[in-house]
């Protein structure tokens, strides 16, 4: 597969929006989406500014997730090459984070293109020589249908709090026949909750608390199980370093918009109405 940005959206480093994209009406003013409402406030902010956390998703009550500030700040390791060898033509990053993977495939030879709903994020890629742009999954993206991998790596198979909806639109995104390369929690665990970036500090010292966002945390049969509902194949399974990659393909025939009424109508399972410590890892005690 031609390693090459679809036609008509060719990215430079510093543009903001791909040459010849036709921007959307919204795009300066942008209703929130389920993906956006937290990752843009302080504390995800000033940890990428620094380039270390400490950085938590706090559920509601109180158990906290730590998140791996200094991994994602620092260049692509032994388990990202794991992945990023795997990509095959032009690639979209979602949830790009500071950039590290976004460089690494440009310093291969891919063109690759992150996006991220946060503008430090996006900042950072692009000091570091990537292509992003600061936008949301869920809203229009160029070269849609035509993207050869996507890559959800770095728990991000959790925006929006809705696996299934988060596969259709990557189904959308990418060319039929195209790969899909996920990283999954480690756990059989299959998870839907409300959750707030919060930064661990206290005080004077803590940043003004973030709102809440519906996340999701999937293990690799919970991913399988809905990939295969929704028409996906399963390319490769594999381990590195103690985390865990899925790769699928989409099919002609995979969805690509929900079409099952419960998928709707599947609620979130509220953090409050979870005991503590039911993912099986070995949580952070809440403050």
């Amino acid at each position: 597969m031609s390693q090459t940005v679809p036609r008509h959206e060719t990215v430079s480093p510093h543009e903001t929006v791909p040459r010849h994209e036709t921007v959307p009406r919204h795009e300066t003013v942008r209703p929130p989406r389920p993906d956006a409402t937290s990752w843009s406030t302080d504390p995800y902010a000033n940890a990428l500014r620094n380039g270390h956390g400490p950085l938590f998703l706090r559920r509601t009550d109180g158990w906290l997730l730590p998140l791996d500030v200094e991994r994602w700040c620092a260049g692509a390791d032994a388990a990202d090459l794991s992945a990023l060898h795997r990509c095959e033509g032009p690639v979209l990053d979602i949830g790009c984070g500071p950039g590290r993977l976004v460089a690494a495939l440009a310093a291969r030879g891919h063109r690759a293109l992150g996006i991220d709903v946060s503008e430090a994020a996006v900042a950072r890629t692009l000091r570091l020589g990537g292509s992003a742009l600061h936008r949301s999954v869920f809203e229009p993206l160029p070269g849609e249908g035509r993207w050869g991998t996507v890559l959800l790596v770095d728990g991000n198979i959790g925006i929006g709090g809705d696996p299934r909806r988060l596969l259709h639109r990557t189904a959308a995104v990418l060319a039929p026949g195209g790969l899909l390369i996920a990283e999954t929690a480690p756990q059989d665990i299959d998870e839907r909750v409300r959750v707030q970036l919060d930064d661990g500090r206290a005080g004077r010292d803590r940043s003004a608390p973030a709102a809440p966002f519906p996340w999701a945390r999937l293990g690799t049969p919970a991913l399988l199980r809905y990939a295969g509902l929704l028409g996906w194949h399963t390319a490769d399974q594999w381990e590195a370093d103690d985390r865990t990659f899925v790769a699928l393909r989409r099919s002609r025939n995979v969805l690509t918009t929900s079409q099952s009424a419960d998928s709707t109508q599947s609620a979130a399972v509220i953090s409050s109405q979870f005991p503590r410590n039911t993912s099986g890892e070995s949580p952070v005690a809440g403050s």
